[in-house]
């Protein structure tokens, strides 16, 4: 088995789709990835902030699993679909709420729930929204884009930087749409 790991780092001031891949990125506790412009205490995407700008940001950093990637037929790279940390290693899907990532030495986040695509992806590749949000045999909405987490900890985030998770006690809640 492999050794969970980071495999990319992202980050973009802009409200653009795609982030650029960094050497380095820095976790503010919470707040989020710094210099990203889905940072901050309340929520920032554009359609959240139309709907109540003063919520909470459940959606500080987004984490997407490297394997995702294998599994479309679009050529996806790190930063691509948007997000912030790019995993190798960990079934980002299958943790419970609250489940605690240690990235590197220093940043820890606590996952709140399951991205939600939009109809942009498909403007990074027709057809891809279709690939990442589907149906299960008994007809429920399966979301394969990533998850989503607040800053806990703070620290300094790179490519290949070891990745512990942290289980909560007590009864696992399935991850919903955040």
């Amino acid at each position: 088995m492999s050794t969970a790991r980071v495999v990319s780092v992202s980050r973009d001031e802009r409200h653009g789709f795609s982030k650029p891949q960094r050497e380095a990125i820095t976790l503010v506790v919470g707040h989020g990835v710094e210099g990203d412009a889905h940072a901050g205490a309340t929520v920032q995407h554009v359609s959240r902030v139309r709907r109540d700008p003063a919520q909470p940001n459940l959606r500080q950093v987004h984490l997407i699993h490297r394997e995702l990637f294998d599994e479309v037929t679009a050529d996806v790279q790190p930063g691509g679909l948007g997000e912030n940390v790019t995993t190798e290693g960990v079934a980002l899907l299958d943790l419970p709420r609250g489940t605690r990532l240690r990235l590197g030495a220093e940043a820890v986040v606590e996952v709140t729930g399951l991205r939600n695509p939009c109809s942009q992806i498909d403007r990074y590749a027709p057809g891809l929204l279709a690939e990442v949000v589907g149906r299960d045999a008994e007809g429920a909405v399966v979301r394969k884009s990533g998850v989503m987490a607040i800053v806990v900890a703070g620290g300094v985030v790179r490519p290949d930087d070891a990745i512990v998770v942290d289980l909560p006690d007590g009864p696992h809640e399935a991850l919903q749409p955040v």
